[in-house]
Protein backbone atom coordinates (compact mmCIF):
# COMPACT_ATOMS: atom_id res chain seq x y z
CA UNK A 1 0.00 0.00 0.00
CA UNK A 2 1.34 3.66 -1.15
CA UNK A 3 0.38 6.49 1.61
CA UNK A 4 1.14 10.01 1.32
CA UNK A 5 0.84 11.82 4.89
CA UNK A 6 0.65 15.95 5.40
CA UNK A 7 -0.19 18.16 7.56
CA UNK A 8 -0.68 22.09 8.64
CA UNK A 9 1.57 22.32 11.60
CA UNK A 10 4.82 21.23 9.27
CA UNK A 11 7.23 19.23 8.38
CA UNK A 12 8.72 18.91 12.14
CA UNK A 13 5.68 18.39 13.98
CA UNK A 14 5.66 15.72 16.72
CA UNK A 15 2.26 15.05 15.49
CA UNK A 16 3.48 14.18 12.39
CA UNK A 17 6.55 11.84 13.25
CA UNK A 18 3.51 9.91 15.51
CA UNK A 19 1.87 9.06 12.38
CA UNK A 20 4.61 8.20 10.14
CA UNK A 21 5.80 5.43 12.83
CA UNK A 22 2.09 4.20 12.52
CA UNK A 23 1.57 4.02 9.31
CA UNK A 24 4.66 2.43 7.88
CA UNK A 25 2.49 -0.30 9.54
CA UNK A 26 0.61 -0.26 6.59
CA UNK A 27 2.92 0.02 3.64
CA UNK A 28 5.29 2.58 2.00
CA UNK A 29 4.95 6.17 3.06
CA UNK A 30 6.04 9.73 1.71
CA UNK A 31 6.15 13.04 3.70
CA UNK A 32 5.04 15.93 2.23
CA UNK A 33 4.66 18.60 4.48
CA UNK A 34 4.50 22.38 4.96
CA UNK A 35 7.89 23.58 6.11
CA UNK A 36 6.19 26.31 8.30
CA UNK A 37 3.10 26.28 9.94
CA UNK A 38 -0.07 26.71 8.43
CA UNK A 39 -2.61 25.85 10.60
CA UNK A 40 -6.11 27.64 9.53
CA UNK A 41 -5.18 28.50 5.80
CA UNK A 42 -8.19 26.70 4.65
CA UNK A 43 -8.33 25.10 1.16
CA UNK A 44 -5.63 27.22 -0.74
CA UNK A 45 -3.19 26.19 -3.30
CA UNK A 46 -0.44 29.07 -4.35
CA UNK A 47 -0.61 30.19 -7.14
CA UNK A 48 0.90 33.74 -7.44
CA UNK A 49 4.78 32.72 -6.66
CA UNK A 50 6.50 29.28 -7.16
CA UNK A 51 6.82 26.78 -4.83
CA UNK A 52 10.24 24.88 -3.36
CA UNK A 53 10.14 21.14 -2.58
CA UNK A 54 13.04 20.49 -0.39
CA UNK A 55 14.06 17.16 0.21
CA UNK A 56 14.34 16.60 4.05
CA UNK A 57 14.93 12.62 4.20
CA UNK A 58 14.42 9.49 2.57
CA UNK A 59 10.68 9.91 1.06
CA UNK A 60 10.34 12.88 3.39
CA UNK A 61 9.80 16.62 2.03
CA UNK A 62 9.24 19.97 2.56
CA UNK A 63 6.92 22.67 0.85
CA UNK A 64 7.35 26.36 0.94
CA UNK A 65 3.21 26.09 0.35
CA UNK A 66 -0.24 25.25 1.91
CA UNK A 67 -0.97 21.58 2.86
CA UNK A 68 -3.07 21.18 -0.44
CA UNK A 69 0.10 22.18 -2.28
CA UNK A 70 1.83 19.41 -0.43
CA UNK A 71 -0.83 16.77 -1.86
CA UNK A 72 -0.84 18.33 -5.27
CA UNK A 73 2.62 18.63 -5.30
CA UNK A 74 3.65 15.04 -3.70
CA UNK A 75 0.75 12.83 -5.96
CA UNK A 76 2.55 14.57 -9.01
CA UNK A 77 6.10 15.36 -8.10
CA UNK A 78 7.39 13.17 -5.29
CA UNK A 79 5.40 9.89 -6.39
CA UNK A 80 4.52 10.61 -9.55
CA UNK A 81 1.12 8.68 -9.47
CA UNK A 82 -2.01 8.38 -7.04
CA UNK A 83 -1.17 6.68 -3.86
CA UNK A 84 -3.95 4.33 -2.10
CA UNK A 85 -4.53 6.65 0.54
CA UNK A 86 -3.82 10.01 1.60
CA UNK A 87 -3.71 10.83 5.45
CA UNK A 88 -3.48 14.57 7.29
CA UNK A 89 -2.56 15.32 10.66
CA UNK A 90 -1.88 14.55 13.49
CA UNK A 91 -3.27 18.01 14.26
CA UNK A 92 -2.64 20.11 17.52
CA UNK A 93 -5.99 20.85 18.33
CA UNK A 94 -9.23 19.81 17.27
CA UNK A 95 -11.05 20.10 13.91
CA UNK A 96 -14.65 19.97 15.23
CA UNK A 97 -17.92 21.08 13.74
CA UNK A 98 -17.46 24.21 11.38
CA UNK A 99 -13.35 24.01 11.96
CA UNK A 100 -13.31 22.04 9.04
CA UNK A 101 -13.78 24.79 6.95
CA UNK A 102 -10.91 26.64 8.30
CA UNK A 103 -8.65 23.98 8.85
CA UNK A 104 -5.49 23.47 6.81
CA UNK A 105 -5.53 19.83 7.78
CA UNK A 106 -8.84 18.78 6.66
CA UNK A 107 -7.97 20.92 3.66
CA UNK A 108 -5.04 18.72 2.34
CA UNK A 109 -7.09 15.20 2.91
CA UNK A 110 -9.44 17.30 0.98
CA UNK A 111 -7.39 17.55 -1.63
CA UNK A 112 -7.14 14.08 -2.17
CA UNK A 113 -10.53 13.30 -2.09
CA UNK A 114 -11.22 15.88 -4.61
CA UNK A 115 -8.54 13.63 -7.02
CA UNK A 116 -10.88 10.79 -5.38
CA UNK A 117 -8.37 9.39 -3.24
CA UNK A 118 -9.38 7.80 0.10
CA UNK A 119 -7.85 10.33 2.37
CA UNK A 120 -8.36 10.88 6.51
CA UNK A 121 -7.64 14.10 8.56
CA UNK A 122 -6.72 13.25 12.38
CA UNK A 123 -6.55 15.73 14.91
CA UNK A 124 -5.94 15.78 18.64
CA UNK A 125 -7.65 17.43 21.16
CA UNK A 126 -6.08 19.32 23.01
CA UNK A 127 -6.88 21.40 26.20
CA UNK A 128 -4.52 25.18 25.47
CA UNK A 129 -5.57 26.23 28.91
CA UNK A 130 -3.37 23.55 30.10
CA UNK A 131 -0.60 24.24 28.13
CA UNK A 132 1.44 20.97 28.66
CA UNK A 133 4.63 20.53 26.99
CA UNK A 134 4.69 19.24 23.37
CA UNK A 135 5.93 16.37 24.13
CA UNK A 136 3.86 15.21 26.76
CA UNK A 137 0.43 15.38 24.20
CA UNK A 138 -0.78 11.75 23.48
CA UNK A 139 0.02 11.85 19.51
CA UNK A 140 0.68 8.16 19.94
CA UNK A 141 -3.14 7.56 20.96
CA UNK A 142 -4.19 9.43 17.97
CA UNK A 143 -1.98 7.78 15.44
CA UNK A 144 -3.38 4.35 16.54
CA UNK A 145 -6.79 5.00 15.95
CA UNK A 146 -5.83 6.42 12.99
CA UNK A 147 -4.48 2.97 11.78
CA UNK A 148 -7.55 0.90 13.33
CA UNK A 149 -9.41 3.25 10.92
CA UNK A 150 -7.54 2.73 7.97
CA UNK A 151 -7.34 -1.47 8.13
CA UNK A 152 -11.39 -1.14 8.65
CA UNK A 153 -11.08 1.05 5.14
CA UNK A 154 -10.08 -2.33 3.52
CA UNK A 155 -13.13 -3.96 4.29
CA UNK A 156 -15.74 -0.95 4.40
CA UNK A 157 -13.97 1.31 1.69
CA UNK A 158 -15.13 5.20 1.68
CA UNK A 159 -17.21 6.26 -1.85
CA UNK A 160 -15.47 8.03 -4.32
CA UNK A 161 -15.54 12.12 -2.78
CA UNK A 162 -16.04 11.21 0.85
CA UNK A 163 -13.21 11.76 3.02
CA UNK A 164 -13.38 11.35 6.71
CA UNK A 165 -12.43 13.43 9.73
CA UNK A 166 -10.75 12.06 12.68
CA UNK A 167 -10.69 13.50 16.08
CA UNK A 168 -9.14 12.15 19.20
CA UNK A 169 -9.10 12.81 23.18
CA UNK A 170 -5.52 14.11 24.36
CA UNK A 171 -5.66 10.58 26.76
CA UNK A 172 -3.69 7.41 27.07
CA UNK A 173 -5.00 4.90 24.56
CA UNK A 174 -6.11 2.81 27.58
CA UNK A 175 -8.02 5.68 28.68
CA UNK A 176 -10.04 5.96 25.54
CA UNK A 177 -13.46 4.97 25.34
CA UNK A 178 -13.48 3.34 21.88
CA UNK A 179 -14.47 5.62 18.60
CA UNK A 180 -18.27 6.53 17.78
CA UNK A 181 -19.01 7.80 13.76
CA UNK A 182 -21.31 10.45 14.28
CA UNK A 183 -22.06 14.24 12.05
CA UNK A 184 -20.69 17.38 12.60
CA UNK A 185 -21.75 19.88 15.62
CA UNK A 186 -21.22 23.54 15.65
CA UNK A 187 -18.59 24.92 17.84
CA UNK A 188 -18.60 28.62 19.14
CA UNK A 189 -15.94 31.13 19.43
CA UNK A 190 -16.07 35.07 20.69
CA UNK A 191 -15.34 36.64 17.37
CA UNK A 192 -13.09 39.11 18.91
CA UNK A 193 -10.23 40.84 17.30
CA UNK A 194 -7.16 42.34 19.42
CA UNK A 195 -6.08 45.80 18.24
CA UNK A 196 -2.26 46.91 18.98
CA UNK A 197 0.08 49.90 18.09
CA UNK A 198 3.30 49.53 16.40
CA UNK A 199 6.48 51.98 17.37
CA UNK A 200 4.93 54.11 14.70
CA UNK A 201 1.87 54.45 15.97
CA UNK A 202 -0.11 52.10 13.49
CA UNK A 203 -2.42 50.07 13.76
CA UNK A 204 -2.34 46.45 13.99
CA UNK A 205 -4.31 43.42 14.37
CA UNK A 206 -4.77 39.81 15.78
CA UNK A 207 -7.82 37.85 14.40
CA UNK A 208 -9.27 34.74 15.80
CA UNK A 209 -11.40 34.75 18.84
CA UNK A 210 -11.32 32.34 22.16
CA UNK A 211 -13.41 29.02 22.22
CA UNK A 212 -16.51 28.89 24.34
CA UNK A 213 -18.12 26.19 23.88
CA UNK A 214 -20.32 23.95 21.24
CA UNK A 215 -24.14 23.17 20.84
CA UNK A 216 -25.38 20.74 23.24
CA UNK A 217 -26.11 18.03 20.77
CA UNK A 218 -25.12 14.47 21.87
CA UNK A 219 -24.87 12.82 18.30
CA UNK A 220 -22.42 15.21 17.41
CA UNK A 221 -18.38 14.77 17.28
CA UNK A 222 -18.08 18.00 19.77
CA UNK A 223 -19.71 16.02 22.04
CA UNK A 224 -18.35 12.68 21.74
CA UNK A 225 -14.70 13.37 22.29
CA UNK A 226 -16.38 15.48 25.57
CA UNK A 227 -17.47 12.21 26.73
CA UNK A 228 -14.19 10.05 26.08
CA UNK A 229 -14.60 8.85 22.62
CA UNK A 230 -12.55 9.31 19.57
CA UNK A 231 -14.81 11.24 17.01
CA UNK A 232 -15.33 9.68 13.36
CA UNK A 233 -17.09 11.91 10.53
CA UNK A 234 -17.74 11.21 7.35
CA UNK A 235 -17.35 14.63 5.09
CA UNK A 236 -18.59 14.63 1.18
CA UNK A 237 -17.53 17.40 -1.38
CA UNK A 238 -21.02 17.93 -2.19
CA UNK A 239 -22.18 20.13 0.51
CA UNK A 240 -25.53 21.13 -1.41
CA UNK A 241 -28.93 21.69 0.83
CA UNK A 242 -30.66 19.11 -1.32
CA UNK A 243 -33.96 20.09 1.47
CA UNK A 244 -33.34 24.02 0.57
CA UNK A 245 -33.20 22.41 -2.88
CA UNK A 246 -36.37 20.79 -2.90
CA UNK A 247 -38.53 23.84 -1.57
CA UNK A 248 -36.44 26.25 -4.25
CA UNK A 249 -37.74 23.81 -6.50
CA UNK A 250 -41.28 23.39 -5.51
CA UNK A 251 -41.50 27.19 -5.03
CA UNK A 252 -40.51 27.61 -8.68
CA UNK A 253 -37.28 29.75 -7.77
CA UNK A 254 -35.31 27.12 -10.23
CA UNK A 255 -34.88 29.20 -13.28
CA UNK A 256 -36.02 32.17 -14.82
CA UNK A 257 -39.79 32.58 -14.92
CA UNK A 258 -41.32 31.91 -18.91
Amino acid sequence: MRILISNDDGVHAQGLKALYKELKKLGQVWVVAPLEEKSTTGHSLTIHKPLRLIPMGPNFYGVSGSPADCVYLGIREVIGGMPDLVVSGINRGANLGQDVYYSGTVSAAREACILGIPSLAVSLVVDFKKRKPELDLHYDTAAKVALRVLRNLKSSPLPVHTMLNLNVPDIEMKDLKGVKAVRQGFRFYSGSILRRRDHRGKDYYWVGGQYKGFRKEVDTDCFVVETGYASITPIKLDSTDFSCLKKMEQDGIRGFPK
